[in-house]
């Protein structure tokens, strides 16, 4: 084993540090800036793409993912949906030199309401039996769709109605059960149904395209967290119409605004890369959309570390040139340890 040693600006705070991680032998690592790792707040390791949609891969996969994300610095990730057999096993057994999974375990959504074959059906009916079977099995999250659009033999139709997926008082009832058990619930929004979930005690806003300042205020006062995803909000076509174009702009204009806000709401921001985007990429969106530098990093570590209960002991990420000035180079550190492992 060896202790691995780092002396320069620790992030996000800009403050001069000594930093040791592992225990042996020292032995100092390149780089003059450092993170204590960095955290993907919305992550799939399970969701891939097939020939007509979305498709669920395996446990050989979700491990090649997670080896590539350590490599970028990430030590810790929620993964808010999947295939439960894969996400909640790697949960259960942390090894070393990849991140950290906290899992949300299956898709909650009823009928023709997600992906065909990316999750399991579960009725009104059913809702607490299915949430209590998750954290049963280790969830510690539980991921809700709040809302999606009209479902086909090939996945969502375009341009139909995005509505709610259960009643209201079902889900109060469910969140109140998840919160009985220790967990917390992430719900996926992309409507004003945003505001209904709030009031009734969801904890982490996911995408929230329709989150308003009321929203915000509410959330934030009870320290909840908002994980916009922009990567994937703002992610584009070449052969986009003008009218999706249009939409897009809109959704980002949405998001500056609304960041800003959250932020000084108290509102937990986090970074998540969804399926198309990276942490790296992530932090470069929200600084794009209003948030400083050291903001957009603290939502991709420090902060997302204490809103999801992780602790940094044994991580460090080291970076040559400052990721303040330049974000991009969260993509290649110079040197990660991740639980006291150099792995780059």
């Amino acid at each position: 084993m060896t202790t691995w040693v780092f002396d320069g600006l620790g992030l996000p705070a800009g403050e001069q540090v000594h930093l040791e991680a592992g225990a042996g032998d020292r032995e100092a690592l390149p780089g003059r800036f450092a993170l204590p790792g960095l955290v993907d707040s919305h992550c799939h390791l399970t969701f891939g793409a097939g020939d007509h949609g979305p498709v669920l891969l395996g446990e050989t996969e979700a491990r090649t993912m997670l080896d590539d994300l350590a490599q970028t610095g990430v030590g810790a990730l929620r993964d808010v949906g999947g295939d439960r057999s894969v996400t909640l096993k790697l949960a259960a057994s942390p090894e070393d030199g990849r991140p950290v999974v906290l899992a949300a375990g299956r898709f909650i959504a009823p009928a023709d309401s997600y992906f065909p074959g990316m999750y399991e059906p579960v009725p009104a009916s059913g809702l607490i039996a299915a949430v209590e079977a998750e954290i049963d099995a280790g969830a510690t999250w539980i991921k809700l769709v709040g809302d999606f659009p009209a479902v086909g033999p090939d996945g969502p139709i375009r341009g139909s109605a995005v509505t709610p997926n259960y009643e209201l008082d079902a889900v109060a009832e469910m969140v109140a059960a998840v919160h009985a058990r220790g967990a917390r619930v992430a719900a996926h929004t992309q409507t004003p149904l945003v505001s209904d979930l709030v009031r009734v005690g969801i904890d982490s806003v996911e995408h929230g395209d329709d989150i308003t300042a009321e929203d915000l205020e509410v959330l934030g006062s009870r320290g909840g967290a908002w994980t916009p995803t922009l990567s994937a909000a703002m992610f584009g076509a070449e052969n986009d119409t003008p009218e999706r174009s249009a939409r897009r702009q809109a959704r980002s204009e949405k998001a500056t605004a609304m960041l800003r806000l959250a932020h000084q709401y108290g509102v937990r921001i986090l970074a998540g890369s969804d399926v198309v985007g990276t942490v790296a990429g992530e932090v470069n969106q929200l600084v794009r959309h209003g948030l400083s530098v050291t903001q957009a990093l603290e939502a991709a570590s420090t902060s997302a570390r204490d809103f999801l209960g992780l602790d940094s002991e044994g991580d460090l990420v080291t970076y040559e040139v400052d990721p303040r000035e330049h974000p991009e180079v969260l993509a290649t550190p110079a040197a990660v340890v991740l639980r006291g492992h150099r792995i780059r």
